[in-house]
């Protein structure tokens, strides 16, 4: 049937198809960071880093003195 030949070709071509989807896809999702809405999601990632009490939060919330 098939020669290991082909499958070689197949393999090296399957190989750098999927490596320039996976970059670019990758591009994509820096390219786009913020939503219609404007908000950079990649901002919340550092609350995994940054969870201390003496922290400063990712978004603050205004402070009422009306409750």
């Amino acid at each position: 049937m098939f020669s290991v030949e082909f499958q070689a070709y197949g393999y090296v071509a399957a190989t750098i198809f999927l490596t320039v989807a996976l970059y670019s896809y990758i591009y994509h999702l820096y390219k786009n960071r913020r939503d219609a809405d404007g908000h950079d999601y990649e901002e919340y990632s550092n609350m995994a880093l940054h969870d201390g009490i003496e922290d400063t939060p990712v978004n603050s919330l205004p402070k009422d003195d009306k409750k």
